[in-house]
């Protein structure tokens, strides 16, 4: 019998009395892969539900009530539960059994949450926003460079309840690599809290690689020859998009100190040690971030430089052409007058003298503005 069968089954009734109503129906259900990395192959929220003791992956049978009660009768090992975009229905059965705070289900039922740290009686409540690059093959003005998600986790002396929201953030690879190091996964709830909270920053650190290439990219484009032509909306998008990064960057900073400092009840101090280097990694987002936005700052400056420049260039241009012209403009001007006695109105070599003046005067006012720059 499947115990993540029965828990599908359970979200939908909304309390823990109906959580024993359908464990004959599991027995009939075919096992599935759970692992899957937005919802489940059954169309509930859970994702995935797996017994641990002593660092190792324990198959248990009976619904998830019973399985609960023996580790808690036993006071060993713990329970993971995984989760994908549940509804309030859904959550509210789960809710109960582990006794979750009001407050802190909304906050992971809704999402949109900055990212925090709380703590509600014997539970740990942990948010933490998840960033993905988007690739596309060229920046425009309306590129998506950075997509958000969110991990909610919920941790006590004998759970772990992770719920997500958004596309991406699959935690499947990540069980799979602590399943991989029992003498990390002994260490309890608090050891699949940090490894989220590793798995996240270091997911920061690939997206801020990724969005530096982009950052290149404009630069190159910017200072070349045609710099002035960019366009600057660009500069505009990865500014907007390294502010989504930096909202979800920068508030966990206080989390993660308080994860590696401050006495928690079901973080081990062995575990803080952890926590601290997290914090570390999560400073380096940080000040590459600040940098990308400094940079992208001087970058726009540096553009608009070029456009007003290359504007100077154009009106001084314009204005040495409109000089130029203007010699033949005012002999034709004076001579195409209708005066009856103008000089040199009758001679035989006057039109001609006239032409090779104007163009004389346009050949000298032609090489001084060449030399000066100007054309």
């Amino acid at each position: 019998m499947s115990m993540a069968g029965n828990l599908r089954k359970v979200t939908g009734l909304g309390g823990v009395g109906g959580l024993r109503k359908v464990a004959r129906l599991a027995r009939r259900r075919p096992r599935v892969d759970l692992s899957h990395p937005a919802r489940s192959p059954l169309g509930s929220s859970v994702v995935n539900c797996v017994t641990y003791r002593d660092g190792v992956r324990v198959p248990e049978s009976g619904d998830l009530v019973d399985v609960v009660q023996r580790v808690r009768k036993r006071g060993a090992g713990f329970v993971w539960l995984g989760l994908h975009e549940p509804t309030d229905q859904e959550f509210a059965g789960i809710a109960e059994l582990f006794a979750l705070h009001p407050l802190a289900v909304e906050d992971a039922v809704e999402a949109h949450q900055r990212p925090k740290l709380e703590r509600y009686d014997q539970t740990l409540f942990a948010v933490f926003k998840t960033v993905c690059y988007v690739e596309h093959e060229e920046l425009t003005a309306t590129s998506e460079v950075v997509n958000t998600g969110e991990i909610m986790v919920f941790v006590g002396q004998d759970f772990v309840i992770t719920v997500r929201h958004g596309r991406h953030g699959s935690l499947g690879p990540l069980r799979e690599e602590l399943e991989s190091s029992p003498e990390q996964l002994c260490k309890g709830p608090a050891a699949v809290l940090h490894a989220i909270a590793d798995h996240v920053v270091d997911d920061y650190l690939n997206v801020i690689d990724s969005v530096q290439e982009d950052i290149d990219e404009v630069e190159t484009d910017v200072f070349a020859e045609n710099g002035a032509r960019a366009d600057p909306g660009r500069i505009y998008q990865l500014k907007r998009e390294l502010l989504e990064l930096k909202r979800a960057v920068v508030p966990l900073s206080r989390p993660l100190e308080e994860l590696a400092s401050v006495p928690i009840r079901v973080v081990e101090p062995e575990i803080q040690a952890y926590f601290r280097d997290v914090s570390d990694h999560l400073l380096r987002a940080k000040e590459q971030i600040f940098a990308f936005d400094e940079l992208l700052n001087s970058i726009l400056q540096a553009h608009l430089a070029q456009v007003t420049v290359s504007q100077n260039e154009d009106m001084r241009k314009i204005t040495a052409w409109a000089a130029i012209i203007a010699v033949p403009t005012m002999v034709c001007g004076v001579y195409g007058m209708n005066f009856e006695h103008m000089p040199e109105l009758r001679w035989t070599f006057g039109y001609p003298l006239v032409l090779g003046v104007i163009s004389v005067a346009c050949v000298v006012l032609y090489r001084g503005f060449r030399r000066n720059g100007w054309l």
